[in-house]
């Protein structure tokens, strides 16, 4: 009943690994089961989202993985500490961007004359370059985003976990940041563990789908996304494997007895 941050095996597997876990809430009416016997392996490198209903359980397994939580039952290995990216950009607002970024170079013990240039590198890696002076007030929802994704990616982790990072932004914006996050992803080499209620978004940017039940949250059925990158959501081949998961998703949600 543990999240281990450590180093996987030396030919290392899996960037993640969550073995028979469970999580149970304490209720006025006893224990609620809200995952049940969930094992997933997310490999180094590899893209994979987490999708389901509301209140399936997606983003406590999330908080689990990232360690704010402890299973009720299995374990948990990371390999090293993952980083994590909110719904919200959760960005500081008394701090620029750019010092937000820094701040986290800091907790991670780089030495002050290194974290402006690592800082400003970073904001060029997500197309903010120039932006370090900017306070979070200055920066449109998707520039926050930008920004919330730079300090992830500072903390130099192995392992990416985004918590619905784009559910807030217009279609249009978060269309874009689709194809950023997909470069990034591709020229950084992290592994990304990636929670949406959005079929289209899931099979725009995996290569895996793991769909999970709801009440309790249990994996229903996985799909693996051959479709080559880039992709756009509106390709044929998006629409036709979303389709499908879509069919599969809402007869979960009728068996669930959800509306």
């Amino acid at each position: 009943m543990a999240t281990t941050f450590a180093k996987a095996a030396e030919t290392t597997q899996y960037a993640a690994r969550l073995e028979h876990v469970s999580k149970s809430f304490a209720t006025p009416g006893g224990q609620q089961l809200v995952l049940d016997d969930i094992s997933l392996d997310v490999a180094p490198g590899e893209f994979v989202t987490l999708l389901g209903a509301s209140g399936c359980g997606k983003s406590t397994l999330l908080n689990l993985v990232a360690g704010l939580d402890r299973p009720s039952a299995g374990t948990i290995t990371t390999d090293g500490r993952p980083a994590l990216m909110f719904q919200e950009h959760a960005l500081f607002p008394w701090l620029t961007a750019g010092k937000n970024i820094e701040l986290a170079l800091k907790l991670r013990g780089v030495a002050k004359p290194e974290r402006r240039e690592r800082a400003e590198e970073l904001l060029a890696l997500v197309r903010l370059k120039g932006a370090h002076g900017k306070r979070v007030h200055e920066l449109s929802g998707g520039m926050r985003q930008r920004a919330a994704l730079a300090r992830a990616l500072a903390q130099e982790s192995n392992l990416l976990l985004m918590d619905e990072p784009f559910s807030a932004l217009d279609a249009i914006t978060r269309d874009v940041l689709h194809d950023e996050l997909t470069r990034i992803w591709a020229e950084t080499g992290v592994s990304v563990l990636f929670v949406t209620h959005n079929v289209r978004e899931a099979v725009r940017l995996a290569q895996r789908v793991v769909l999970l039940s709801s009440r309790p949250g249990r994996i229903a059925r996985e799909w693996s996304v051959g479709i080559p990158q880039p992709r756009r959501i509106e390709d044929a081949p998006v629409a036709e494997l979303s389709l499908e998961i879509t069919d599969v998703l809402r007869g979960e949600i009728r068996r669930h007895g959800q509306h």
